[in-house]
């Protein structure tokens, strides 16, 4: 299978290194801004937040007046990346250490008390550490005096949990400490953004918090072992359970999760699905009854590989399968595990290389975790590949347009995975030929530098955010395979996004922001080459003197161009055809009449001409007649559904 993005990292060892504390990279950033009341820590999966939490909160509690910490996760498999941990032995100054009672994702919590009053119990009693849920966090807030909070950290893990609508409770409950009582608060996430969801915090609560990002990119290329990350999409056609014979190579150690049973993807009977996939493999050997893993004996050459599945909803076989998992501590412990919604944040399997997913999933913050469980750095790991399985659109069929949405959702994220995965460029403005820019700094002319500290935070903290944002955009999402005018793209969409999420912004910082994306969105993986002495940069389909560049002219250039051309490469013509129109047909404003009146002309234009019109024709009426056409598919198939039969 070819890849739509193959990333090499240069394996400096720097992202694993530790300091003379015992803290990594991301942790010794993170433990620079310790004393900050509000603290949201942006790191990738696998970069080390539990254990950098560990270090601000210990410090906290020794010299910041805090009296205890309470750290919530979003289920309770997750607790135990906050076990106790012995800090010491690496030179900080105090271990991680939890009563095994205040522990409440374990089961050596009091199972005589609910987790609630166990919660209650911690905030009357003398232990300043406790690990719990974010249901129980929520049940045990609506039983308490808010200010019994006071001089508490509260350190809220996979933080995009958390939402600013008025139905979220987590939102709720953390919107209610901060306006009542003088409590800390460390949020720490691997995907802050919700693609098109709604925003994690409200910009006026935002603006609290203090930022601490690391890079994606940062990470992976600190690694020692991980060499190479691939992101492909494969599309499938019938039921997706057939193509797995070409995909599920269980000589690689996988986590393939299955479709939602609500999702178009789905069958509908989860258990079915996986027994297909486990007949694709092979035989069912044997199951031991202790763990719940599935030997399996594979067709091909009689090797038995270990499988888990995690779909099972027998809570007892659900147990012991995930105990096992828990505990695993080997390369051979495990091959293959099957999941519908669980083993996406917070599992821990180093030795995955290969993360299969089936059906477009609904946000970038869902594929970036699915994403961080297999680029784990591993002994003997030198790739770690990420796969969305998703269905083709038939160009017969008037299904087309949900299909065509989920294909452009899927290349918008894998596109963004890309500049997420890419190393940063700084860009200033260029005052005078022949200046010569720092490395990794590329000049533009009429580039306009950061006039506030709201916009440098926004730059440095935020661009990946807003760019998941904007790629997420279902206007812009519909420019990719459309006719539009670069610089509508360029100068009304995209200020127009930034303008909606930081409402706050003047007109001078929205286009202050608006020229780091689009500069960003295009020259991030922009080929540079050296030719005479002067260098190129290759822009769309041509290349540039670099010494040319300016803000005009990359305002004139579709930034989503790239994500046409990989579109373009990944389906075939008459799929990509059936999309354009799919897409035109949502623009077009035409009625029956027009359509009826246009049809003598299509067919007189088709008989001199042997083509269709050309809906990207500079000719306004070849265009009109090309708009009919789809027109009056797009009316045919409707009249079809509403008989209740397939156009």
């Amino acid at each position: 299978m070819t890849n739509l993005i193959e990333v090499n990292y240069n394996q400096t060892g720097i992202s694993t290194q530790q300091n003379n504390m015992g803290m990594r990279e991301m942790q010794a950033k993170a433990y620079e801004s310790r004393n900050a009341q509000y603290l949201l820590l942006k790191a990738p999966p696998a970069s080390g937040k539990s254990r950098a939490l560990m270090y601000i909160a210990l410090d906290k509690l020794t010299n910041q007046g805090i009296k205890k910490v309470i750290v919530a996760v979003p289920e309770k498999s997750i607790g135990s990346s906050f076990a106790n941990t012995n800090l010491m032995s690496s030179g900080f100054f105090a271990n991680w250490q939890i009563e095994d009672k205040y522990n409440l994702c374990t089961s050596g919590s009091d199972a005589s008390k609910s987790k609630v009053n166990s919660f209650k119990d911690f905030l009357n009693g003398n232990a300043s550490i406790l690990v719990c849920t974010h249901s129980t966090l929520r049940f045990a807030f609506e039983e308490i005096e808010t200010k019994q909070l006071n001089n508490t950290l509260i350190a809220i893990d996979e933080f995009h949990h958390v939402s600013a609508d008025a139905e979220s409770r987590l939102g709720e409950l953390l919107r209610a400490v901060m306006a009542n009582t003088n409590a800390h608060i460390v949020a720490m996430t691997g995907s802050y953004f919700r693609g098109d969801s709604v925003p994690v915090l409200t910009p006026v609560d935002e603006e609290k918090f203090e930022k601490v990002t690391y890079n994606y990119y940062d990470q992976l290329n600190g690694y020692t072992y991980l060499k190479a990350l691939g992101i492909g999409y494969h599309f499938y056609q019938g039921k997706y359970t057939t193509a797995f014979s070409e995909l599920l190579d269980t000589d690689k150690k996988t986590i393939l999760h299955i479709p939602n049973v609500n999702s178009r993807a789905s069958t509908g009977e989860k258990y079915d699905e996986v027994s297909l996939i486990i007949d694709s493999i092979g035989e069912v050997e044997k199951q031991d009854s202790n763990t719940g893993v599935m030997y399996v004996k594979r067709n091909s050459d009689g090797k038995v590989i270990k499988v888990a599945d995690l779909v099972e909803d027998d809570l007892n076989q659900r147990n012991k399968i995930q105990e096992y998992l828990r505990q695993m501590k080997n390369a051979d412990d495990m091959d293959l595990i099957i999941a519908l919604n669980t083993a996406k944040e917070g599992f821990d399997w180093p030795f995955c290389e290969h993360t299969l997913t089936v059906g477009y999933r609904g946000s970038l913050t869902e594929i970036i975790q699915i994403i961080g469980r297999c680029t784990r750095d591993s002994v003997g790991k030198s790739k770690a590949q990420f796969t969305n399985l998703i269905a083709q659109p038939d160009a017969a069929q008037g299904t087309v347009v949900n299909a065509t949405n989920d294909m452009l959702k899927a290349i918008t994220a894998s596109l963004l995975m890309e500049q997420v995965l890419a190393p940063n460029f700084k860009f200033k403005t260029k005052s005078f030929d022949g200046e010569k820019p720092e490395a990794g700094t590329i000049l533009i002319r009429g580039f306009k530098k950061p006039s506030t500290k709201k916009v440098e935070a926004i730059i440095n903290n935020d661009l990946n955010d807003l760019k998941a944002k904007i790629l997420q955009d279902d206007t812009i999402k519909k420019t990719v395979v459309g006719n539009i005018d670069p610089k509508y793209i360029t100068t009304q969409l995209i200020p127009k996004i930034i303008k909606q999420t930081y409402p706050e912004l003047s007109d001078t910082e929205v286009e202050e922001v608006r020229q780091q994306v689009v500069a960003d969105g295009l020259l991030r993986n922009a080929t540079i080459k050296e030719e005479g002495g002067k260098q190129f940069i290759q822009l769309a389909d041509r290349f540039i003197n670099i010494q040319d560049l300016s803000i005009d002219l990359i305002d004139s250039i579709n930034p989503f161009q790239k994500a046409y051309e990989i579109l373009s490469k990944s389906v075939t013509p008459a799929i990509l055809k059936s999309i354009q129109e799919g897409i035109e047909a949502t623009r077009i404003k035409m009625d029956f009449e027009e359509a009826t009146f246009l049809w003598p002309k299509i067919q007189e234009f088709v008989k001199a001409n042997n083509r269709h019109p050309n809906i990207n024709a500079s000719d306004y009426e070849e265009k009109r007649m090309a708009q009919a056409i789809i027109y009056l598919k797009t009316q045919k198939r409707k009249m079809a559904n509403d008989k209740g039969t397939t156009a």
